[in-house]
């Protein structure tokens, strides 16, 4: 395996059996990183379970900015909840997203992971790719100074490469994931960020044996600095109330375990930036 990739396990925080599934893959150095979700009232124990992981120091631990399906965590008196994907996508490009709403939103959970890590996250990306909404990106610029620990701020997951889909749906998949990213990656190095990239691990998750074709990715190499986006995790009823990927957590989850792993996670910690501010 490419030793300048980084493998980074979505959705940390989600349920109980992601949880369990991601501390295991980092523990035993067959994942770099996990972007967690901190808006669950699970996410306080399941912060200190990784908190307490003596591995955890040599993972990268990261925010995944949530906007879509969910209830609100900035509004607790209120019965707010997140709108689905293609409906928070087209009211953000009509311009219908109350930016002062947005920020509430995401710097809620930003506190809440640095409450309960004990520190800023180590890179940001968001679920459903929402970081690289408008409205997401003006968050991050405006946020920069509260984001920053000395010299250095979180890094950003980048935008995809089309060419790696390895069929026509996939493949438009990614043409849509990029035409959001569209401008994502020199706008955020300009604001100082460091970009990570490109974004790989599409597949058809409703098909998990399609997740074959992300692990040959990384049999074969990658261009160093790639991201790659997986979803390890055990189902349990939490997680079928919540989330429509059921059947793909656990394959990905087994053949994660199985690999070889990472040797020298440092390396797969290392920048691999297409831009740099």
């Amino acid at each position: 395996m490419n030793g300048r990739i980084n493998v980074i396990a979505d959705d940390y925080g989600l349920s109980d059996g992601i949880g369990s599934a991601v501390r295991d893959l980092i523990e035993n150095g067959k994942i770099t990183g996990t972007s967690c979700m901190t808006i669950f009232p699970e996410w306080n124990e399941q912060a200190s379970l990784l908190r307490k992981m003596p591995t955890s120091s040599r993972a990268d631990i990261g925010l995944h900015l949530t906007l879509t399906d969910f209830a609100a965590i900035s509004r607790p008196t209120e019965a707010w909840t997140m709108p689905p994907l293609g409906g928070l996508i087209a009211r953000s490009y009509l311009g219908r997203l109350d930016q002062a709403t947005i920020d509430a939103e995401l710097d809620a959970q930003l506190q809440r992971f640095v409450e309960e890590m004990g520190r800023l996250p180590d890179f940001i990306d968001g679920h459903q790719h929402i970081h690289f909404l408008p409205t997401v990106r003006s968050w991050l610029e405006t946020r920069r100074e509260r984001l920053r620990l000395a010299d250095r701020l979180p890094w950003l997951r980048g935008a995809p490469n089309f060419r790696a889909g390895n069929s026509r749906a996939i493949r438009a998949k990614i043409a849509l994931v990029s035409l959001i990213a569209a401008g994502f990656d020199r706008r955020m190095a300009a604001a100082g960020f460091s970009i990570r990239g490109p974004l790989v691990g599409f597949y058809d998750w409703k098909r998990p044996s399609g997740f074959r074709s992300v692990m040959g990715q990384l049999e074969e190499g990658l261009a160093d600095g790639s991201v790659v986006m997986c979803h390890p995790g055990l189902v349990d009823p939490v997680l079928v109330n919540r989330d429509r990927m059921i059947e793909a957590r656990p394959v990905e989850f087994q053949a994660l375990a199985r690999t070889s792993g990472f040797r020298e996670l440092d390396l797969c910690r290392a920048s691999g930036s297409r831009f740099e501010p």
